[in-house]
């Protein structure tokens, strides 16, 4: 029998490996004689430039530098992708799944249905070698940090938790894969939950649903589904020598993305000497810059139109729902179940389990308030072209080596965009707008000859859902030979516009990138629609860059220049107050004593509204209020959407038609009703309910919703109105770069509105904030010598 004495103590024993831990880290950050090794610096604002020989060493470095501002938001990531949520968080308590939330036992059977491991490894295979060597790298910079902070040493949010484990090539495979799918299967995850076979011998079908009420059900389920009116989103221009005052192109990246979870954006410098240089920002667990500059090309991305997957109507065989007819011939659903773990709902307590049905087109799913539910007689099954698509960070690495926009575009033929248009200004003066993205091969004609049931077919002009026949095998996708993957669109038949112009985009199709460049002919209507009414900050865009290069904008000059461009994009125009406000001031006074009390006031303060969504504008959270309710009145315009003046219609209220009068009218004495009710008076300035508290200081913010036409973009997800709160920004303008040329390279100014930590301690959370609130920007440091004057601390060396 071995006595205590014999045996380390369990507490003895940990503190040598602790010790041991410690020596053998502070062995590595010291690079042997030829070893590797990489260096990460770090400027205002926390800016990480990050050098190494090859692209495994800055993969580490990133990883390392990004878990020191965001490790918990990592492992939280890390433990969704895992399908452990349930175990760890609670089985009913909710989390992040995509750009959308969802309970996390949901969450999980998704999660551990979707994700092939397998699968997933075979398609990494076929990267090429750096990607490969960046993935691995990133997955050992992550572990080396998790090494060095210790358990103990991390964020009080994840301090001491079992959930913190080293991230596996496995883990970061689907990382990749969950933001790939997020534009499709990933946002429809509940409609894919919802799929359940009607009982045996049941012979009813669906009733019939209204089509409006199935497009509102598709908006709820769909990519940048928010019921409050507002998207994920962006606004990217690009001008070329024609419209700037030196002759070198002139870009604005201002992506409008989540400002909590994992896609927040995290700014970065990547340096290989003699082979890369590279600074931006990217977003998830990404080795690679997504939006940013080189010294002689700047890009940015904005969320594409085009569609991502199509449904397919499946015909069922009449004595087995499971059963679904293609050319005549049956074929069987393959159902698999999916359990959790017993430690996921406790014990005593039944598994959780779900069985998931898919057939040759797909996974099942389930809609019944849109008309897709599953009957005797049909079910539905969705196609994601984006499922395994690993070819993203080739096309980033590719870019970050361009030289001009037309290297540019080649860099993103392998298609590896998922999602995203791109828009990108080269120093000679090209600008360019592409939509390389994912998007299935179905022509026109196939949506004719393809065509589901009528229900099902209406989708298509009423809610952008393409549903095909899933009974014919001839209404699988087209395979061009020339796609990157089979059954999507060739790069040549994408819409793509070089300019010495200009482009824009804020989330609407190709058709108005230049509004004077007639569109490329014979694109499928998958890629986006023309003719149809736009978005009000497209509008607002083409209204601004034509103001400016007219001259008629107030500003100097008739060319964009960098100073004017950063001036114009903080302008705050409310474009929705600026279409409207005439007819409501003139029914205002012609409405005279007929009006309620709280009308009366709602008329007075927004006749004396500035018409922007400026922190001193008041008036402008009752504006938001009120056009909140009165955007969905019927026929409220009084001159309609014309397709030759998409610019200018639709506009102006309809105040003659008494209906609507008295629908606008009740809508302006509710908001005013509102704002009281929440404890602000009627013209209330918007920095008062629109702010952030950092560190003590109240942040009044700028900026207006996706429905009023801002270009700056602020949105509260998940909020219906405003509360005593005020409005909780959580979505919206992002990182920003200003980014034009000089003999010696790129001159870029940016702004990271929410910093570059998301753990609430750390000195980086939100230290940008006030920047962004003060309409200032920050010069962002490319060159050595701007690297060296704006550097805080001391560099830290890894070896790897």
């Amino acid at each position: 029998m071995t006595s205590k004495n014999a045996t380390p103590s369990r507490f003895s024993l940990t503190a040598l490996s602790v010790g041991l831990v410690a020596l053998l880290a502070a062995c590595a950050s010291t690079p042997p004689p030829g070893g590797r090794s990489v260096t990460i610096e770090r400027t205002t604002f926390g800016i990480p430039h990050i050098t190494a020989p090859d692209y495994e060493g800055l993969a580490y470095g990133s990883a390392y530098a990004h878990a020191q501002d965001n490790v918990c938001q990592t492992a939280e990531h890390l433990l969704t992708l895992r399908g452990e949520r349930s175990q760890f968080l609670g089985a009913q308590n909710t989390g992040d799944l995509g750009l959308g939330r969802a309970p996390n036992a949901q969450i999980d059977l998704f999660i551990r249905y979707h994700m092939d491991d397998a699968a997933l490894a075979r398609a990494g295979a076929t990267t090429s070698p750096d990607v490969q060597a960046a993935l691995r790298g990133y997955v050992a910079g992550y572990n080396r940090y998790l090494q060095d902070a210790g358990p103990n040493g991390l964020p009080e949010a994840c301090r001491g938790k079992p959930w913190v484990r080293p991230m596996t090539a496995g883990d970061l495979s689907r990382a990749t894969e969950m933001s790939m799918i997020q534009g499709g299967l990933g946002a429809l995850a509940g409609a894919v939950l919802a799929a359940v076979p009607p009982a045996p011998g049941a012979k009813t079908s669906a009733a019939p649903v209204d089509l409006k009420e199935a497009v509102a059900e598709i908006g709820r389920h769909s990519f940048n589904a928010n019921p409050e009116g507002g998207e994920l989103g962006s606004n990217g221009w690009a001008f070329g020598r024609n419209a700037t005052p030196d002759g070198k192109g002139l870009l604005l990246g201002n992506p409008h993305f989540p400002w909590t979870g994992t896609n927040r954006f995290w700014e970065m410098h990547l340096t290989i000497p003699g082979k890369l240089d590279v600074m931006g920002a990217t977003g998830g667990l990404s080795p690679v810059v997504a939006i940013g500059f080189n010294k002689d090309v700047a890009w940015t991305h904005t969320v594409s139109t085009g569609k991502r997957f199509t449904l397919y109507e499946l015909k069922l065989d009449p004595n087995d729902p499971t059963v679904y007819l293609v050319d005549g011939q049956p074929k069987k659903m393959v159902a698999r179940t999916v359990a959790l773990p017993a430690a996921a709902t406790g014990s005593g307590t039944p598994p959780v389990q779900h069985t998931f049905y898919s057939t040759d087109w797909g996974p099942v799913i389930s809609l019944p308030r849109a008309g897709l539910g599953w009957t005797a007689q049909k079910a539905y099954a969705i196609r994601d072209a984006n499922t395994l698509n690993v070819r993203s960070a080739e096309s980033w690495m590719k870019m970050a080596l361009a030289r001009n926009v037309a290297e540019l575009r080649a860099a993103m033929g392998n298609q590896g965009m998922p999602w995203i248009n791109t828009i990108a200004a080269d120093r000679d003066g090209n600008a360019m707008y592409a939509d390389l993205s994912v998007v299935p091969d179905v022509s026109a004609d196939m949506l004719k000859s393809c065509a589901p049931s009528p229900a099902a077919a209406a989708l298509l002009n009423a809610a952008g859902l393409p549903v095909l026949d899933g009974s014919r095998s001839a209404c699988a996708w087209n395979r061009d030979s020339a796609a990157a993957a089979p059954g999507i669109i060739a790069p040549a038949r994408m819409p793509v516009l070089i300019t010495p112009d200009y482009v824009q985009n804020s989330n609407d199709s190709f058709w108005l990138s230049n509004p004077e460049t007639a569109p490329m002919a014979g694109v499928s209507p998958l890629v986006g629609p023309i003719g149809v009414p736009q978005r009000l900050r497209t509008r607002s865009a083409i209204m601004e860059i034509r103001g400016r290069l007219s001259g008629g904008d107030g500003l100097p000059g008739n060319r964009m220049g960098a100073a004017e461009l950063r001036s114009v994009i903080f302008r705050d125009r409310n474009l929705a107050g600026m279409l409207v406000m005439a007819d409501l001031q003139a029914a205002c006074s012609a409405a005279g004593n007929t009006l309620t009390t709280d009308q009366a006031l709602g008329c007075r303060v927004l006749t004396a509204w500035d018409r922007t969504s400026n922190a001193e504008s008041k008036g402008a959270p009752l504006f938001r209020e009120f056009w909140r309710k009165t955007k969905d009145v019927p026929k409220v315009w009084r001159v309609p959407f014309d397709p030759a003046q998409p610019v200018a219609t639709p506009a102006g209220l309809d105040m003659a038609t008494p209906a609507t009068r008295e629908a606008v009218f009740k809508a302006l004495g509710d908001a005013v009703g509102i704002l009281r009710t929440a404890g602000f008076a009627a013209d209330v300035p918007l920095g008062v309910p629109q702010s952030r508290l950092v560190r003590g200081q109240k942040i009044a913010l700028h900026g207006g919703d996706e429905f009023e036409g801002v270009l700056n973009k602020l949105e509260s997800q998940g909020q219906s109105l405003i509360d005593p709160k005020g409005y909780n920004v959580n979505y919206g303008s992002s990182y920003m770069q200003v980014v034009t040329f000089d003999a010696n390279g790129p001159v870029a100014q940016g702004l990271l509105t929410y910093g570059q930590s998301s753990d609430p301690a750390s000195p980086r959370a939100y230290d940008q904030l006030p920047l962004f609130a003060a309409k200032q920007w920050h010069p962002l440091p490319f060159h050595p010598a701007d690297v060296r004057a704006q550097r805080e601390g001391t560099p830290l060396q890894l070896a790897y």
